[in-house]
C-alpha cells in the first residue's frame, strides 16, 4: 500500500470540510496521498474508534483531526492509535470563546495521550507538520 494514501484527515461534520482546505492542498501540492473521513466523537464513537485502530492497516502514518466547540475528536482517535494524531481546533459559531475552547481542549490531553495542537483554524500548518513527520 505503499501508492495508496498516508495522512488521514478526520472531522466531526461535513461543515468543517471546508476549514481543513489548507492541509488538503498542501498535502496535493507535496504530492502525498490522504483520505478525508467525516466521524464524529459525540456521535458516531464506535467509528471514530474504528478508523483509528485500523489506520496503520490501510498504510497510514499521520493522522490530522480537526474539531471545534469540545474537540474531542483529536483525543479520541488518540486513545486508539499509536501513530502521530494532529489536532486543528477550528472556530464555531456556537463557541463562546471563538476557537479557544477547541484549542484549549486539543491542548490539554491527559498523561498518555498524545495530540499535537496547531493554531486555531490552522490546517494547513497541521499538514507541515504531517510532511516533516512522514520525512523524519
Amino acid at each position: 500500500m505503499a501508492d495508496g494514501p498516508r495522512v488521514g484527515i478526520l472531522v466531526g461534520s461535513d461543515s468543517d470540510r471546508e476549514r481543513m482546505q489548507g492541509a488538503t492542498a498542501l498535502l496535493d501540492e507535496a504530492g502525498v496521498g490522504y483520505e478525508f473521513e467525516v466521524r464524529s466523537a459525540h456521535r458516531t464513537p464506535d467509528a471514530v474508534a474504528e478508523y483509528a485502530k485500523t489506520a496503520r492497516d490501510r498504510g497510514l502514518r499521520v493522522l490530522i483531526c480537526g474539531a471545534g466547540l469540545a474537540a474531542a475528536l483529536p483525543g479520541a482517535v488518540a486513545a486508539h492509535t499509536d501513530l502521530p494524531v494532529i489536532g486543528v481546533p477550528l472556530r464555531s459559531s456556537l463557541s463562546v470563546l471563538d476557537g479557544l475552547d477547541a484549542l484549549l481542549a486539543i491542548a490539554q490531553m491527559p498523561p498518555g495521550v498524545p495530540v499535537a495542537a496547531v493554531g486555531v483554524d490552522n490546517a494547513k500548518n497541521a499538514a507541515a507538520l504531517a510532511l516533516r513527520i512522514l520525512n523524519a
